[in-house]
């Protein structure tokens, strides 16, 4: 379980550095994707973008 916890935290982190290319696709607007202000700083969980760039992922990985 700490295993697939890890998976998804650096899932989640590479989204986040990878946000302004995934924002001109489309991507970081999706319903789910949540971004709020906590201690005067803007913090952005790509919830919905995680769960479909997974599922591609994962149709790319069956394809090949």
């Amino acid at each position: 379980m700490i295993r697939w916890m890890l998976v998804i935290f650096l899932a989640l982190l590479l989204i986040s550095w990878f946000t302004p290319l995934l924002q001109r696709l489309g991507f970081g607007r999706l319903p789910g994707d949540f971004r709020f202000r906590l201690f005067g700083r803007e913090w952005f969980l790509p919830v919905t973008t995680t769960v479909v760039l997974s599922l591609l992922a994962s149709a790319l990985a069956r394809w090949l």
